[in-house]
């Protein structure tokens, strides 16, 4: 009788886990010339900023071509504020986030920009 309540258990698991393993994280993608050391996300028109992203990587940076894992972001429109190495602090408007999916800053949307 415990093998067949076991084998019953090991079913509903395996049928729960694909779901959770094949979605993919949602990521920011660094297309800008410097290692950014912080990066905020508020929603769009607000100064709601979240905490740093940037935390969520090994060495608290993200690299030019490298991807990052945000955290607690629902998809919708963001405002990204972002400082990079050289100390250039960066706002970006309006970007759209989307569920599992990746999204990018590149060097030529960097226009309002202090340093």
């Amino acid at each position: 009788m415990q093998i067949k309540h076991a084998g019953i258990i090991a079913l509903l698991i395996g049928a729960t886990l694909p779901a959770f393993a094949g979605e993919k994280a949602t990521r920011f993608w660094n297309l800008t010339s410097e290692t950014i050391s912080e990066l905020y996300l508020a929603p769009a028109g607000t100064q709601n900023w979240g905490p740093n992203q940037c935390l969520n990587d090994k060495d608290g940076t993200v690299e030019t071509d490298e991807m990052l894992t945000v955290k607690d972001v629902q998809p919708g429109k963001y405002d990204l504020k972002l400082k990079d190495v050289s100390g250039r602090t960066c706002l970006i408007k309006s970007v759209a986030v989307k569920a599992h999916a990746e999204f990018s800053v590149g060097e030529k949307q960097l226009n309002d920009c202090t340093k």
